[in-house]
């Protein structure tokens, strides 16, 4: 089997197809088997961010400043350059100890996919070497690429144009994480074949990245709490979209010494 770095040397230089119905069924089969459970991991996960947030809030301001217009003020403070660029760093910061629990889903669509067990554990499978220390640094990049070139736009007057950015930002590393995680790409390494794999066929992944959201988002209308069921979709729709481009076959070691005779 080519290791990734061959084939997107072979995407590189000729291309790649992928069929849409093909990628969204395999999506929508392995959501199915992962919805109830990644929901469930969610909920007790965003009870606990919920809870250590405003606790340390109500730790800083006091308990009698919690209320609608301390938040209304929190909201619509302006920041001074110094206060953007901490606050820059602390949110790419915050994104990059995160995003090994997010690539933890990817893990469990992966357990799914195979038929294999998984259970909460699985969601920490990134927070090790040598796989934390390259999604770290990988989202800490984007995130701060991102938020500074957002921070900056918006303040000028051109919030929007620095959302279209952010948004573009998102889309041509939409094969980060996979990359790094099912690939064994290093961090700067994963974020220069993101770019050049969604560049190659940019309107297809743009509608797999689309769908993706659109899917996990679904569960608004469905009264809030049932959104916590939906989120795993983005998940599954981007590990079918790896799926589709890369070869994640394991090489059978048998067939490997018959290749290696004949060779």
């Amino acid at each position: 089997m080519k290791s990734t770095s061959d084939q997107i040397e072979d995407i590189k230089n000729h291309g790649y197809s992928l069929d849409f119905s093909t990628v969204f069924n395999h999506a929508f089969e392995n959501y199915k088997k992962i919805a109830l459970y990644s929901g469930l991991i969610i909920l007790v996960f965003s009870f606990l961010f919920l809870f250590a947030f405003f606790s340390v809030l109500v730790a800083y301001y006091g308990v009698e400043s919690m209320s609608k217009d301390f938040f209304e003020n929190l909201e619509n403070q302006k920041l001074s350059y110094i206060e953007q660029l901490i606050s820059t760093l602390g949110i790419s910061l915050l994104s990059g100890v995160l995003a090994p629990f997010g690539a933890g889903f990817l893990k469990m669509a992966d357990c799914a996919d195979k038929d294999e067990e998984f259970n909460v554990s699985t969601i920490f499978t990134y927070y090790k070497a040598p796989y934390f220390a390259q999604i770290f640094t990988a989202t800490f990049i984007i995130a701060v690429v991102g938020t500074a070139i957002s921070n900056v736009l918006e303040s000028i007057g051109l919030g929007l144009l620095g959302g279209v950015i952010s948004i573009s930002i998102n889309f041509f590393t939409y094969l980060v994480i996979p990359l790094i995680v099912f690939g064994d790409l290093k961090a700067l390494d994963a974020i220069k074949s993101s770019i050049i794999v969604v560049s190659k066929n940019p309107l297809l992944i743009f509608a797999f990245f689309i769908v993706g959201l659109i899917g996990a988002i679904v569960g608004v209308f469905a009264c809030c709490v049932p959104i916590l069921f939906t989120l795993a979709f983005n998940t599954s729709m981007n590990y079918a979209t790896y799926y589709g481009i890369f070869n994640m076959d394991e090489e059978d070691p048998i067939d490997a010494i018959g290749q290696s005779d004949l060779e």
